[in-house]
């Protein structure tokens, strides 16, 4: 297990251009509706993701990368032009794209640092060292409404290196619809006229029915009174502190050799106990009591598994199969009932008293985003602000030039540094020592070491 701390670096970064980038040809002027699942609460955030790229060898002709990117994505944009529009909300909170080729936010910077100095592997989640200066938000263009849907800075570095900062609009882009699209503007970059995969818009799939009818039970959206037991942290966020496990092959290795049952490992995949593992060990720190509840929320499979936090820390076999059953659970008709669920309730927020969420970004590879200077080194999503601390962004990663390395999973968690420091134990006694949990005498859910 590979620890990563808070980044202590510190440069410069001069930001040249403010522009917004329009489509190099006339796009339709229309309306498209986002779905009922896509305007809820819980996707009204931007999120950054901050790929980086390394100087090629032989040089690219010297091409400039800013230039590169600008003008790939103006032609992409013909393409994806509801990326060019703006967010309008409607009765209801309904939120719809207006198409108005109002352009892009495209920023371009030089920065005083060599890609060497953020480490061998380069840039990692959840803390990014300086990154108000890689992803500048304009003032002007704070909010989701009547603002620009994306925005993209491109910093040079003084190593002929580059990083790409994007910052994206959840309600109208996930992981995988993100890398489509940069995918296509390396295909662009690269000389090919048109996208090998060009956008449907379907978002009319998952609008609520008529009428709205909630046919599955959806705990997810449970609100609860405030004086229910919380961790006393949780209500002060400027303790917590941001740091990365990465789990590589050695250390899922230990995890499988771990399960018990032999439905645990026939059903079990890397994520599934990655998952499990920290939520077990989160909440052995978080010190709730065994017959509190609480639950486990993978974003991309709208269901959530419940459970005490005595029970779940029983053994990494119960927690494995509660994750592993939730994707089997997730049908066409459970989706509509969500969007049903978010016109008769106000689109309410995901409940996150005494809840782990985790959005699941390990299968989404940049193997195809190469704008001329081959794929990116990594795609990190950053903690920026709205995005609560209780989430995790799991990505794949790639630890070079390491005795533990290989390709694996990289978990960002934020906790206060108490916490933390126990939380690494934990996690350390799991993957080496033993695998068996139970509840501690004072009441408190603790390890059995």
């Amino acid at each position: 297990m590979l620890l990563y701390a808070t980044a202590s670096l510190r440069f410069s970064v001069t930001r040249k251009n403010i522009e917004l980038v329009r489509p190099t040809k006339p796009t339709p002027h229309e309306s498209k509706l986002l779905s009922d699942i896509d305007d809820q609460e819980a996707n009204r955030i931007d999120l950054p993701t901050i790929p980086f790229y390394r100087r090629r060898e032989p040089p690219l002709e010297r091409k400039d990368p800013v230039k590169v990117i600008r003008d790939s994505l103006a032609v992409a944009l013909v393409f994806y032009y509801p990326l060019a529009g703006r967010l309008r909300e409607l009765r209801g909170r309904k939120l719809m794209v207006e198409c108005t080729s109002e352009r892009m936010l495209f920023i371009e910077a030089d920065a005083s640092v060599k890609l060497e100095e953020f480490g061998e592997d380069g840039i990692r989640p959840p803390s990014i060292p300086c990154l108000d200066q890689l992803i500048y938000v304009v003032p002007s263009s704070s909010g989701i409404i009547n603002s620009p849907l994306r925005l993209i800075q491109v910093t040079r570095l003084i190593c002929d290196g580059f990083i790409l900062a994007i910052c994206f609009n959840h309600t109208k882009l996930d992981g995988f619809a993100l890398i489509k699209i940069l995918t296509a503007m390396g295909e662009i970059a690269r000389g090919i006229l048109t996208p090998s995969v060009l956008p449907i818009w379907q978002r009319e799939l998952f609008c609520s029915r008529h009428p709205p009818r909630i046919t599955h039970i959806h705990p997810e959206y449970d609100q609860f009174p405030n004086e229910i037991r919380v961790p006393r942290y949780l209500h002060k966020p400027d303790s917590l502190i941001p740091r990365s496990f990465f789990f590589g092959p050695e250390e899922i290795s230990t995890l499988m050799s771990k399960l018990v049952s032999n439905n645990s490992r026939k059903i079990s995949s890397s994520f599934n106990l990655v998952a499990a593992c920290v939520w077990c060990c989160r909440t052995i720190v978080l010190q709730f009591d065994p017959t509190d509840e609480v639950r486990f929320l993978c974003v991309v499979r709208p269901l959530i598994p419940i459970t005490t936090a005595g029970e779940l820390v029983e053994n990494v076999d119960f927690a494995v199969e509660l994750i592993s059953k939730i994707k089997f659970k997730a049908t066409k008709e459970h989706l509509h009932s969500v969007a049903d669920f978010m016109v008769l309730k106000g689109r309410p927020p995901f409940s996150l008293v005494r809840t782990y969420v985790v959005s699941d970004n390990t299968s989404i590879t940049n193997e195809n985003v190469d704008f001329g200077w081959g794929k990116s080194e990594s795609a990190s999503v950053a903690s920026f602000d709205g995005v609560p601390s209780d989430v995790s962004f799991y990505i794949p990663f790639e630890i070079k030039n390491s005795d533990h390395g290989g390709k694996g999973i990289m978990v960002p968690i934020s906790l206060p540094a108490e916490a933390m420091e126990r939380f690494a134990e934990e996690l350390g006694i799991m993957l080496n020592n033993g695998d068996k949990f139970d509840a501690g005498r004072n009441g408190s859910v603790r390890s059995a070491l």
